[in-house]
């Protein structure tokens, strides 16, 4: 009997992703297993591909199987669990095995093929992350007569093994070490380098105490994740209700039960904020996973995880696949955050796979927020979650007071610019009284359009159909599309040759204001641009707290889990491009957006203030979220999704297509909805809804047409299986070559 592999190669698409049969070679005989990361021969020319195994055989005969090229050392495998949430992903995402494999491991434990001397062979992304560990291995002889720094090496490694690096810290060159080793007295292997990310932040040695109505709270979930049973809970508490302290005991109690934890956040701005707590908590038993770290950074503190030398993970939405074992508890903080689905293939939602994770775990997953997901809030209301509540401020402090300022009226006063005298007024005396702003423009970029003056049409991207933007510091307008851009800045209109005219604000034309105000106030921004580089968020919000900067400006990363002692004012610009936008979430957004910056002032002594600028200062959606009263709100959009019949009361799954010719397009989506509609009429008890096809939001982007089918469902195994056949009929009629089609049950409708 020959043993065989089934292997998912990476680079297929959707339509012919499936398991291929591969013959082992007698030298990877017993080197291969479930989850083995492979390289194989592929298509005619057998090109060598990556792949991972995800069924072992047997076979009498090779028919016309090929065989393996090599496998990668057994340590680099993906674990049961790792391989239950591929398969995960492949199920509900319908995005292809190799998508799956690629989002649950980082870059650097991924591998890719290399010419060598043998053939094809499998090479590591990275290799940079290990360096030389010392051991010895023999005695030093007396002659020639040993120098000091020989000395020195031989008992620095007498009590066990070292790195170079450590070594290094000692004045021990490389070249002091090698020559010991082709002497026999030491040996030298490679081991991972170990790098301690946040080594700074010490240990505060604080005694957590909670309040009463932290404690009830506290009590409660630890009941729950003492259980050892897969539990779900929501904790829905004003802002500065204390949620962070009830996380902290709450992973203080996981630890003590000899249980990991796993602590998610939606933004990388608040990850700073995050770490610093729980590494003057619990120290270096904290591991960290985003995207800000290099590739080198995320490997090894991946492994660190992998190796059992961290007990709690923080990060954003990739970090819920952090290889934790014997999780007890996963915390999701702002938990209604849109950040938390992924956008691109696998388009996966990391509460969805919280969920999975704990019930494999038999843990406790929390979602908590100031402002939860309808979602999220009714599943608690229905007992699917337990739900806790936080009704006052942390130390009692009142919410801020509110004001919502009609810019119509501005503009009639003659004040033409994004901020009003009212809200500069309040500016003007907070600055007079040493205390700090927040400014919240949820628009980059320094004038959003030019428009020409005579033909009235705005300078587009050549590539996608949106206006550019004026970025004032680079002088070029760009696309926030596919990031074309146009420099100089153009004065006259590329149609008409008119004059144009730059209108509109973003935070570069607001700080610019700002200057222009305040002179002497030192101004914060904080947006995509000014973040850009690594670091440059902790090192900004860390600035800010110390006092360096009066106002910062920003987009929504400075909305949300933001906790500064001398904020007591918060302005809100711009605001309405959010509340007359497209999508059934866009009410929710707003809500929680102004709720969420508005929670930011009056954190500490001293009450706060916050000022809403808007062209309608009567829409109930501001005026709720002025009082935050969240459970008003959820009231009225709860009774808006029912009528409506959208989310929790269904699925909503987009389908998008993408093509080069706008009507072969638009003739693809019409095609896969009538595919469809005859798929269902085979499972006539399914309900379904069929919406469209109809343009995108944004109809061009990267020199292709949009347009997309709205689909209201049950998002269960019948759905999907109706789904994967009238994927399987568009791909037979030749489709895909004419507009690439997504599913994605995360989106709101764009």
């Amino acid at each position: 009997m020959l043993d065989t592999v089934q292997v998912a190669v990476s680079g297929a698409t959707f339509h012919f992703d499936k398991l291929y049969t591969y013959l082992l070679p007698p030298r990877l005989c017993g080197a291969v297993f479930l989850g083995s990361m492979v390289l194989v021969p592929f298509g005619r020319g057998n090109k060598p591909r990556m792949g991972v195994v995800l069924a072992l055989g047997q076979q009498e005969e090779p028919g016309r199987c090929k065989e393996l090229f090599d496998a990668a050392p057994e340590e680099a495998r993906l674990t049961g669990e790792l391989m239950e949430l591929v398969r995960f992903l492949k199920e509900y995402t319908f995005c292809t095995w190799y998508e799956a494999v690629k989002a649950v491991i980082p870059y650097g434990a991924q591998y890719r093929p290399a010419a060598t001397e043998q053939g094809p062979r499998l090479q590591k992304q990275l290799v940079r992350h290990t360096e030389p560990l010392y051991r010895l291995a023999g005695e030093l002889p007396a002659k020639p007569k040993p120098t000091d720094k020989q000395k020195a090496a031989v008992e620095a490694l007498k009590s066990g093994p070292l790195p170079q690096s450590q070594l290094a810290e000692l004045g021990l060159s490389r070249a002091v070490l090698d020559n010991l080793c082709a002497k026999g007295v030491l040996e030298k292997s490679k081991t991972d380098k170990v790098i301690d990310l946040y080594a700074h932040i010490a240990p505060s040695g604080e005694v957590l105490e909670l309040t009463g109505a932290q404690q009830r709270v506290f009590e409660g979930l630890a009941a729950q994740m003492d259980a050892g049973k897969a539990a779900a809970a929501l904790l829905y508490g004003v802002t500065a209700s204390g949620k962070t302290l009830v996380f902290l005991k709450l992973i203080e109690r996981a630890l003590q039960k000899g249980k990991t934890a796993l602590v998610l956040v939606p933004e990388i701005s608040l990850t700073p904020q995050m770490i610093r707590r729980l590494k003057e908590c619990f120290g270096n038993r904290v591991a960290v996973q985003h995207s800000a770290l290099n590739h080198t950074e995320r490997l090894l503190q991946w492994r660190m995880i992998q190796q059992g030398g961290a007990d709690i993970v923080v990060g954003t939405r990739s970090a819920v696949f952090a290889p934790l074992q014997n999780l007890g508890l996963v915390i999701l903080d702002e938990e209604q955050e849109h950040t938390y689905r992924s956008e691109s293939a696998p388009r996966f939602d990391a509460r969805d796979v919280a969920k999975r994770r704990a019930a494999s775990h038999g843990a406790l997953v929390l979602f908590a927020s100031a402002t939860p997901s309808v979602e999220s809030y009714q599943a608690a209301l229905e007992g699917r979650y337990t739900l806790y509540k936080l009704t006052q401020r942390y130390a009692s402090q009142p919410l801020p007071s509110v004001e919502l300022v009609d810019m119509r009226g501005e503009l009639a006063a003659g004040n033409p610019g994004s901020i009003s005298a009212v809200l500069a007024q309040h500016i003007r005396e907070t600055l007079a009284g040493g205390r700090q702003t927040i400014l919240l423009l949820n628009r980059r970029g320094y004038r959003t359009v030019g428009m020409c003056t005579d033909c009235g049409k705005a300078v587009k991207c050549g590539s996608c159909s949106v206006p550019m933007v004026y970025h004032k510091p680079e002088r070029k307008l760009m696309c926030h599309y596919c990031g074309k851009t146009i420099s100089p800045v153009p004065t006259v209109c590329p149609e008409c040759g008119g004059k144009l005219r730059y209108t509109g604000f973003g935070t570069q034309r607001v700080e610019e204001e700002l200057a222009e105000l305040f002179p002497d106030a030192r101004v914060l921004r904080m947006d995509q641009d000014s973040t850009g580089q690594k670091n440059a968020h902790e090192r900004m919000l860390a600035r800010f707290a110390a006092g360096e900067y009066d106002v910062m400006l920003g987009t929504q990363m400075v909305a949300k889990g933001l906790d500064f002692e001398r904020v007591t004012l918060v302005g809100v610009l711009g605001i309405d491009s959010l509340l007359f936008s497209q999508g059934f979430r866009a009410f929710e957004n707003v809500f929680s957006l102004v709720t969420q910056v508005v929670g930011r002032s009056g954190r500490a002594s001293e009450p706060g203030h916050a000022v809403i600028q808007t062209v309608d200062p009567a829409s109930p959606v501001l005026n709720l979220a002025a009082r935050q009263d969240y459970e008003a709100f959820f009231a009225q959009e709860i009774a808006f999704r029912k009528l409506c019949l959208y989310p929790p009361f269904c699925a909503v799954c987009i389908a998008a297509f993408s093509g080069e010719k706008d009507g072969e397009a638009l003739a693809a989506a019409a095609r896969f909805g009538a595919l469809l509609g005859v798929e269902a009429q085979k499972t006539p008890e399914l309900p379904l809804r069929i919406l469209g096809p109809a343009p995108m939001n944004v109809v061009l982007v990267k020199d292709r047409y949009r347009y997309k089918l709205t689909i209201k469902c049950r998002n269960d195994r019948a759905f999907r299986a109706l789904v994967a056949r009238t994927l399987e009929a568009y791909a037979a009629e030749g489709l895909p070559a004419k507009a690439s089609v997504t599913l994605d049950f995360n989106s709101d409708g764009d």
